[in-house]
């Protein structure tokens, strides 16, 4: 599938995103002519086989590889995502979570994102969870 038309919406009316968040935050991302939307439910860091790292870093990781792998399910790919949402425990893990999300989904325009401190997630040892809305 190819990468969904959509224009980042950053007016002069809102807070400027700053230069080096531009890559991974845009305010809002708007479709034109998508014919296929993919809503993606809250991925969390456990892994095909069950398992779940016990540092907040690798479950990330894990998050993003199960929402790739919806994604390419999908016939879609990160470069179709209009909108992502983050919840996560702790808000120490944020400066990490933003070096993740650089590294590997970078992109300009970014989709629109919301990041969000909870006081739980559905189990315990859940450190992040991952949503996504993909167009194409």
């Amino acid at each position: 599938m190819s990468k969904p038309v959509y224009l980042a919406h950053n007016p002069t009316s809102v807070w400027q995103v700053p230069e080096g968040f531009k890559p991974v935050y845009s305010h809002a991302a708007e479709t034109s002519g998508a014919t296929r939307q993919l809503f993606v439910s809250g991925q969390f860091g456990v892994a095909p086989d069950g398992a779940l790292a016990v540092d907040f870093a690798p479950q990330c990781e894990q998050a993003m590889d199960n929402v790739e792998a919806l994604l390419h399910v999908a016939g879609m790919t990160i470069n179709n995502v209009v909108k992502l949402t983050y919840y996560v425990t702790r808000a120490a893990d944020f400066p990490a979570l933003l070096e993740i999300r650089r590294r590997r989904w970078a992109r300009e325009p970014a989709p629109s994102v919301t990041a969000l401190v909870v006081a739980a997630l559905a189990r315990p040892d859940y450190r992040i969870e991952i949503e996504a809305v993909a167009a194409a």
